[in-house]
């Protein structure tokens, strides 16, 4: 899988009217460092190296470490002893896990969002439909996985379950990795996604705001095989449907 070249983010940070980042040294590389992993400019399996992070980012290795740490708690990265840190790898074994837990992991945290979701965070989910849109219109790919990723991310938050967020949010890392194949324009028909993306979106909403945690469940489902019908172009475990567990073994195509 190939990494991308762009960076974006669905959350600019502040600027001076230079134009240079306003946020300490330590929210900078941690968000930085959030965005390429998402978008692939850091691929899966990549080493970091210390040195050339504190230099970028004028930061001392203490500081930086201690980044790397809250990065490995949320997923993004893997610590091993003398080896430094790396970029959470995306193996045929963790796809598989991926495919195969996905839609019902999906499905949960919709239902709850459903059943849990204050107003404020419905203003938020609906801001961040916005931003998906303002991002499927500007045509760069990075920016509309991330945008993507924001949307689900506050649904995560509606559901507020503390059981269900590790979870949900390691897979989300994944999710817009993968989905960066999904974003990127390849006929008409991945355009006419897009657009049946929105609407998902857009439905996903209204079922939350009526607290309708039936629908909220299907139109997971439903927004689930959209992406992944796309993503299979490009990654392909065999048996999908075998029940969580089985021992068949994922392939690239």
């Amino acid at each position: 899988m190939a990494p991308s070249t762009g960076i974006g983010s669905g959350e600019r940070p502040a600027t001076d009217k230079t134009g240079r980042d306003q946020a300490p040294p330590k929210t900078r590389v941690h968000e930085t460092l959030k965005r390429q992993i998402l978008t692939l400019e850091l691929a899966p399996g990549a080493d970091l190296d210390e040195v050339s992070l504190c230099a970028r980012f004028d930061l001392s290795r203490t500081p930086l470490r201690e980044v790397f740490r809250q990065l490995a708690g949320e997923g993004y990265i893997t610590l091993q002893q003398n080896r430094g840190a790396r970029v959470t790898d995306m193996s045929h074994t963790m796809l598989r896990g991926f495919f195969q837990t996905a839609p019902m992991i999906y499905a949960a945290v919709l239902r709850l969002a459903a059943q849990n979701a204050a107003p404020a965070q419905i203003a938020d989910l609906k801001d961040a439909q916005v931003g998906f849109r303002a991002a499927l219109r500007s045509g760069v790919v990075a920016e509309r996985a991330l945008a993507n990723n924001r949307f689900h991310e506050i649904t995560g938050e509606m559901a507020g379950n503390v059981y269900l967020t590790p979870s949900f949010q390691r897979l989300l890392i994944d999710h817009s990795r993968v989905s960066m194949t999904f974003f990127r324009p390849h006929d008409r028909r991945a355009e006419e996604n897009f657009t049946k993306a929105s609407q998902q979106h857009d439905a996903i909403i209204a079922s939350i705001e009526a607290g309708d945690d039936d629908e909220a469940g299907r139109l997971a489902h439903e927004h689930w095989s959209l992406s992944r019908n796309q993503i299979e172009m490009f990654v392909m475990p065999d048996g999908l449907d075998e029940p969580v567990g089985s021992a068949r073994r994922a392939r690239f195509v």
